[in-house]
């Protein structure tokens, strides 16, 4: 028969813990508690505490933001669930030193400092800075789409929420109908089920009231653009949206997240309630603009040559302008940017292929006019080699397009090295007249030259594609991290402020994340 050790639950024991010896270097935890405690001012938590001379003493906000920000780490969001880590989990009690603050104090702390958590947000960039995890090569721009706290069955347009507080009126008029014409209940069955019909009125008639107080104390809510159509409204949060994703449609804020290459550290964080993510490119290049030169990293970030990428949801007209006049070193394509691409072999036959004027012979070798440096805007060209070309006016093509012509002088062609290589013509470099190559461009639609136009031949030229390409890698793992690794991918606040708070202490975990890794905090 075999021997088992003996065990008895039915005794007392005393466990010695040092707190400090829980926090082991290289460690998340480790790195929370020495970047609070060594790095970070808190300072700017303490104007909101009233409690110099009277009133009960309060939890330090280092306590406070050391149990937050391990819970998120942890994907835990609900206050109630950090209390009782608190009480149970050994790591939680070291960075609390075994207080345990109330479910209803931590979920204040995350609601009602917003201003004060974007503070800290710029205090560890500016850790990220001094420890050198910021390339300022290349900034990618992305925005993550999360649910908020509001259900999308409370939005609609005015027009919407009016019939909808008609029929929960017409509802409400249906059951007390049916509850009047029943006799007084005899079985104990039949009390239950005018129990449930008494609940049911009570709760139809709340909707409505709530539908109704919305209505009358809210206007329309108007999108941006041209029509300046109306969007559907939120009984719950009217800052969140309908935002349409790759899992269906949700009610929630787009968190906006611009990433440097580097060590994909997060230097600016920022929730928008609005589906549309091409309002919100300006507002966040300005921001980081701002911040950067605020903690003295940079005063002009742009003019240093960085290069800025985001994805075809933030392509229009406005946005290219911005980047064209702002001089800022953008790559932003537009929805049909692959279709233009050779290597997507199925868009061949609706979109033709690339140089199809081209000789069959070595047309592979030929330079495209991709490569060259083409500004419709303001009507300029430059070569490969740096060399700018002579406008030569413009054409309507067969198809009914329109053609801009530039053309290479002799003295710059005659001894370049690429001219064997270059577009049209080549035979014109002994031409008596001192021309050289020429190179043409497609206008589409019989229009002028707009700034869409400029960001195309920047984003087609192989300069473009290969800066393009990081984008994917630089942005998308920093949304995998936090939004699955993490756990964090829904709001439980309300309100755009609030949001942005809670969306700032998400990037937040991510960079300690970051500095426990690759910086050189103390062991």
């Amino acid at each position: 028969m075999p021997r088992f050790k003996h065990y008895n639950y039915d005794q007392d024991a005393m466990v010695v813990i040092n707190y400090q010896e829980q926090l082991q270097p290289g460690t998340f935890e480790h790195a929370v508690h020495y970047l609070i405690e060594h790095k970070l001012d808190l300072s700017v938590f303490h104007p909101k505490y009233r409690n110099e001379d009277t009133g009960r003493l309060a939890y330090d906000p280092a306590i406070l933001l050391k149990i937050i920000l391990f819970a998120y780490s942890k994907g835990i969001t609900s206050s109630r669930e950090m209390q009782w880590c608190c009480e149970t989990n050994i790591i939680f009690k070291a960075l609390s030193c075994d207080t345990v603050p109330h479910f209803t104090t931590l979920a204040k702390f995350v609601s009602s400092h917003s201003d004060e958590i974007e503070e800290l947000f710029e205090q560890v960039l500016l850790v990220c800075h001094d420890q050198g995890l910021l390339g300022n090569e290349l900034f990618a721009i992305d925005g993550c789409k999360m649910s908020s706290n509001a259900a999308k069955e409370w939005s609609g347009t005015f027009k919407e929420l009016e019939e909808k507080r008609t029929k929960l009126r017409r509802l409400v008029r249906h059951h007390l109908k049916a509850h009047y014409e029943r006799d007084e209940a005899e079985t104990e069955a039949e009390l239950d089920r005018d129990i449930r019909r008494a609940k049911t009125i009570l709760s139809l008639d709340e909707a409505a009231r709530k539908v109704d107080r919305f209505l009358k104390t809210n206007r329309p809510r108007m999108g941006r653009g041209k029509r300046n159509k109306e969007v559907k409204s939120n009984i719950t949060d009217n800052e969140s949206a309908k935002m349409t994703t790759s899992k269906g449609t949700i009610q929630g804020y787009n968190g906006v997240a611009t990433v440097d290459k580097k060590h994909q550290i997060i230097i600016d964080a920022q929730a928008f309630g609005e589906g549309q993510e091409h309002h919100t490119l300006q507002p966040v290049l300005e921001s980081v603009e701002t911040r950067f030169k605020k903690l003295g990293i940079a005063d002009s970030i742009y003019q240093q040559g960085i290069i800025v990428t985001a994805d075809t949801g933030f392509a229009n007209e406005a946005n290219m302008k911005y980047l064209h006049e702002r001089q800022i070193n953008g790559y932003v394509p537009d929805n049909k940017f692959r279709s233009r691409d050779p290597k997507f072999q199925n868009q061949k036959d609706k979109y033709g292929k690339r140089h199809q004027n081209q000789p069959t012979t070595g047309w592979k070798d030929i330079i495209p006019a991709s490569e060259f440096q083409f500004d419709p805007v303001n009507l300029t060209c430059i070569c490969p080699t740096g060399q700018e070309l002579t406008y030569r006016g413009q054409r309507e093509a067969e198809n009914g397009n329109i053609r801009v012509h530039f053309e290479g002088r002799l003295l710059q062609c005659r001894h370049c090295p690429k001219k064997h290589q270059c577009m049209q013509n080549p035979a014109s470099a002994n031409h008596r007249n001192g021309s050289g190559r020429q190179v043409s461009f497609t206008i589409e639609n019989k229009r002028l030259p707009n700034y869409t136009d400029w960001m195309k031949h920047r984003v087609d030229s192989r300069q473009g594609k290969e800066i393009y390409s990081h984008r994917m890698s630089v942005v998308e793992p920093v949304f995998g991290n936090i939004g699955t690794n993490k756990g964090l991918n829904r709001f439980s606040l309300r309100g755009k402020k609030k949001v942005q708070g809670q969306w700032q202490l998400y990037c937040l975990v991510h960079n300690i994340e970051k500095l426990a890794n690759y910086g050189r905090l103390a062991a």
